[in-house]
């Protein structure tokens, strides 16, 4: 029975087709390990949504911060300014570049300059809209009157 084996191994060895179609496979394979050393699939390429700016954070709670708290009655025009504590954590798999958590940065304080700013009733409107939607101390909040 081994004879046999034997006999039919030899005979797809001696047959030029079969010959061809390892040495065209071996040819492609080699061909794609060199080009997966210039095409990457392993990383996932980071959009613009993904790429993440402490500065573009803040701005952009700043800047909704603003549109609503000068919606609230009696805060007329306002301007909001955030201090952050720090920048953007990334946590990754050990001994890996996988990505698996991404821990925003926090916000240490909040100044708000308004028209109604002077109004302990809009002062307490305000302090209790920016520390509810942040989840902060109302110790981190000012609140001031925006000069004319």
């Amino acid at each position: 029975m081994d004879d046999n084996k034997t006999g039919a191994l030899k005979k797809l060895i001696d047959n030029d087709k079969v010959r061809r179609i390892v040495i065209i496979s071996g040819i492609v394979g080699i061909a794609l390990i060199f080009l997966s050393s210039y095409i990457d699939l392993g990383k996932v390429k980071m959009s613009e949504d993904e790429g993440f700016s402490v500065t573009t954070y803040s701005t952009e709670i700043e800047s909704d911060l603003q549109k609503v708290i000068s919606q609230i009655e009696g805060a007329g025009q306002t301007k909001v300014l955030l201090t952050m504590e720090n920048s953007v954590e990334y946590i990754y798999l050990e001994n890996s570049t996988t990505k698996t958590k991404e821990i925003q940065p926090h916000i240490r304080g909040v100044l708000v300059v308004c028209e109604g700013g002077d109004d302990p009733v809009v002062i307490e409107r305000i302090t209790e809209a920016v520390t509810k939607s942040l989840g902060i101390s109302t110790a981190n909040v000012c609140i001031t009157k925006l000069s004319e």
